[in-house]
């Protein structure tokens, strides 16, 4: 990660010192690797027999929560500690089903303007088989203190 230091509620998280957003709890989100210099992120998620829809498999938008969950971080890891990168628009295409267990997100900035940026990833089962893939785009907005 360089010598840059990194703050911010992400890297707060990342280090231990703030606990997980509901959201990345529930999904059972674990980073795996980070390059905020490359724009890429690879992170864990326990996919719960509780997200299966009733043919056993993982329902869609549960894996799209995890294609948001691990699309975001890798532009919010790039941040100042006051801003963040609400989605403005996320894309999913499902490839196979997914079954509960261990699911890989994989994600990367393509282009990075100084407010709009797009963004990709895909989702991969213990076998390493693609799941889903995923395009986004956010806005890279500064965050105000709550009153």
């Amino acid at each position: 990660m360089g010598d840059v230091q990194r703050t911010g509620p992400f890297w707060d998280f990342v280090a231990g010192k703030a606990p997980a957003p509901p959201a990345a709890e529930l999904l059972g989100w674990e980073l795996i690797d980070i390059d905020p210099e490359a724009g890429t992120i690879s992170v864990g998620f326990k996919a719960s027999e509780q997200f299966t829809n009733p043919v056993g498999n993982i329902q869609g938008g549960f894996l799209a929560a995890m294609l948001d969950d691990t699309l975001g971080p890798a532009l919010v890891a790039t941040l100042p500690g006051d801003q963040f990168a609400p989605t403005l628009d996320l894309h999913v295409q499902y490839l196979r089903p997914a079954r509960p267990g261990r699911i890989v997100g994989k994600g990367r900035i393509v282009k990075r303007g100084r407010e709009i940026c797009f963004l990709a990833g895909e989702l991969y089962d213990a076998d390493g088989k693609q799941l889903a893939v995923a395009t986004a785009t956010a806005r890279i907005t500064t965050t105000r203190p709550a009153a």
